[in-house]
Formats: structure tokens, sequence, C-alpha cells
């Protein structure tokens, strides 16, 4: 990740660089937060046009090689969205946040309850064990058998 400090006019040291890539990876992170938008928007964050222009550079989060830093993937939805002049506008509104919020977390309850149920493999006699990691490996909430 080479970088440049346009401040100084010179290349970004290493150090710059992971600074720079811990701070950005943070906040990209906290957009996955429905209320941490609004107080964004609320302040005025998103009428400003270098901050939208800030947000446009962050879609760089989506290719792989940065995106498996991600501890929240629900955040480069948001960020997607954020790109839309309607959805920033509409996020001042506590009402529409809290809709977003709400949504959220039904999406994260039925995919931990698909998940579980997906872990629970039935076995040769008819009893549901829980599957241990070196038995399946689980991408996308689909099962990926073991073959032996």
């Amino acid at each position: 990740m080479a970088g440049w400090n346009y401040v100084a006019g010179v290349p970004e040291t290493e150090e710059q660089q992971r600074l720079r890539f811990q701070i950005e990876l943070e906040f990209v992170q906290c957009l996955g937060n429905p209320n941490y938008l609004n107080f964004l928007a609320q302040r005025g964050y998103f009428k400003d046009i270098t901050f939208i222009n800030y947000l446009k550079y962050l879609l760089y989060w989506k290719e792989p090689e940065y995106a498996k830093y991600l501890k929240y993937p629900m955040c480069l939805y948001f960020l997607d969205l954020l790109q839309y002049e309607h959805f920033r506008r509409e996020l001042v509104s506590s009402q529409c946040t809290k809709f977003i919020d709400d949504q959220q977390i039904l999406l994260w309850q039925h995919y931990t309850r698909r998940r579980s149920r997906l872990l629970q493999m039935p076995t040769a006699n008819g009893s549901a064990e829980a599957s241990t990691p070196n038995q399946n490996s689980q991408a996308n909430g689909h099962m990926n058998q073991k073959i032996t």
C-alpha cells in the first residue's frame, strides 16, 4: 500500500502507511453502525463534498486484499449505500436509522439461526451432533461436506 503524504508533499513512511491503514480500517467498520451514520448525518458530514469524496476513496476496502481484514463486512454494504445522496439525506431521520438498525439485527438473528442449523449435521445413527471445525468448513452460510 504505497501512499503519498499530500500535506507534506513526500511519500509516506511505512509507519505512516500502517497508521493510515489502521485508522481507515476502524472508520470503515464504524460505517456498519446505523446509529453512527445518523450521528454523522445530523452533524452535516454528508453535505461536505470533501467527506463524500473520502467515502468514494474508501471503496478500495471492497477489494479482497483489504476486505479480508474487516470484522464487520456489513460496513461495505453501507459504504456502497453512502455513495447515493438520497440515502445520505435519509440518515438524518432517527426513525429511518432505527428501521435500518432493526433490519440489521433481524438479519443477524436469521443468519445465526441458519448457521446453527447448518452446523447440526445428522450422523449415521440419525442423531444430530455439532460438527467440529476440522470436520466441516463453512463459507457464506453453505456447508462444504468433508470428503474422506
